[in-house]
């Protein structure tokens, strides 16, 4: 692992500014009465009360160092000091899509054996093995990248860039989106199947994930009301079964 100054995560202000903005919408629904003012001060109240609560946490001491010893922690739900001879692995993975809309990259952290864990909020993408969430990315400023280069450089060996080995494996195009397409969520989940299949290494595993994709695409993917445009999903999911095709005839030059 290299030396050089400790890197300081900044927290996001995103969650400030969005407390703030119903703290001042409620408080403007108040201030301004008109016809169903029970209604409006219902509402009003509940924005001023949802906004308090989330400037709190916001305003709660946060703090994420990235250092030559290990990781200073400092957030709402965790306060530690890991040393890096007590971390297995670290993982900066992104979970499944949602409806289409990509969720927050999260940090994970595996801990070393015989190192207590408290409290497991996670598992390991690929092994399952039992993980905290150290973080959700979107609470920091920094892009996913900078976090990813700064626990390269501390880290070493113990840190994995899932993400960045998913688009080395297979960069997926945002699929555009309309009425009448394919069932989103299971586009995806057969997406994230076959890269992960791709960056295993394994050719049983890729071979499965073709099969995979193969009969699902033959049986006819679902419909859903609003979806994946069915002409590009096609094209990205045939992409992938090449892909996957590739590799298997790579292991079989290989191994003559």
């Amino acid at each position: 692992m290299n030396g050089g100054p400790s890197v300081e995560l900044r927290r996001s202000r995103g969650a400030r500014v969005l407390a703030l903005v119903c703290v001042l919408g409620g408080v403007l629904l108040l201030v301004y009465p008109s016809d169903g003012a029970l209604l409006r001060t219902i509402i009003a109240v509940g924005a001023i009360a949802l906004g308090a609560v989330a400037l709190v946490s916001a305003l709660r001491p946060f703090r994420f160092g990235i250092h030559a010893d290990g990781l200073t922690i400092r957030r709402p739900g965790l306060r530690r000091d890991i040393r890096w001879a007590d971390v297995g692995a670290l993982v900066l993975d992104e979970p499944p899509r949602r409806d289409g809309r990509p969720e927050p990259p999260r940090l994970l952290l595996v801990p070393a054996p015989g190192v207590p864990l408290e409290p497991v909020t996670a598992r390991h993408p690929i092994d399952g093995r039992p993980a905290i969430e150290l973080l959700v990315l979107d609470q920091v400023r920094e892009q996913p990248d900078q976090v990813s280069a700064a626990l390269t450089r501390y880290a070493g060996g113990r840190f994995v860039d899932l993400l960045a080995l998913r688009r080395a494996a297979f960069d997926t195009p945002d699929l555009p989106v309309g009425l009448r397409g394919y069932h989103m969520d299971r586009v995806d989940r057969l997406i994230r199947r076959g890269q992960d299949a791709l960056m295993s290494g394994d050719a049983a595993t890729r071979q499965a994930a073709r099969g995979e994709i193969e009969r699902a695409s033959a049986a006819g993917l679902p419909i859903a009301q609003r979806g994946y445009h069915t002409f590009q999903t096609d094209t990205v999911l045939d992409a992938l079964v090449a892909a996957l095709a590739d590799q298997q005839s790579t292991d079989r030059e290989t191994a003559t």
